[in-house]
């Protein structure tokens, strides 16, 4: 992506993407066209030179049948304090009671407004959904 400098972890990426497509057996002219782009420009997402976009990992994923996250997973971050994510602290587990809440607040706002037939539309397609988890 333009103005974005590379580092390692666009090489690492690039040499996940390579593999995987060779594995996938796609030739580079069967992904760039795909992407919409000339094969040298995959080429250098393939060799890290320049920063490939989501939209493109995304759409090399589903040709590949390779999860997005496949590609990703390991890379190093170059600031530790990244790896957590968004949180200043590590999130905690959901447990049952925020759901209970979230329930409680949801119905509480459904109540206010919905119709009495929405309500009902909405309690048979919360109960079909539980009748699927179940499955």
């Amino acid at each position: 992506m333009a103005g974005q400098k590379t580092d390692e972890r666009d090489v690492i990426l690039g040499q996940r993407i390579a593999e995987q497509r060779k594995r996938s057996r796609l030739t580079q002219r069967n992904v760039a066209d795909s992407f919409g782009m000339s094969a040298a420009q995959l080429q250098k997402y393939e060799k890290g030179v320049n920063r490939i976009s989501a939209i493109h990992l995304a759409i090399l994923s589903r040709m590949t049948g390779t999860p997005v996250s496949e590609f990703l997973d390991g890379i190093p971050h170059p600031d530790a304090a990244t790896e957590r994510g968004f949180a200043d602290t590590p999130q905690q587990p959901l447990t049952a009671e925020p759901w209970t809440d979230l329930a409680r607040a949801f119905a509480r706002q459904i109540s206010e407004s919905f119709s009495e037939a929405q309500r009902r539309d909405l309690s048979a397609a919360i109960e079909a959904f539980g009748r699927e988890l179940k499955n």
